[in-house]
């Protein structure tokens, strides 16, 4: 989900597409979000980890 954010950011910023560029931002803070929540042990959407 960061991989895919961040994919998005840089498409949106090249293209200067708007949508682009808050969807990346949104898809990194939410992948950034659940990879804290997982290494720190607790179960993410039933999941002891995610990544």
């Amino acid at each position: 989900m960061i991989i895919l954010g961040i994919i998005c950011l840089i498409v949106g910023f090249l293209l200067k597409i708007a949508i682009l560029w808050t969807i990346g931002i949104i898809l990194v803070v939410i992948g950034a979000i659940l990879w804290v929540l997982g290494s720190v042990g607790h179960a993410v959407g039933g999941r002891r980890h995610y990544w």
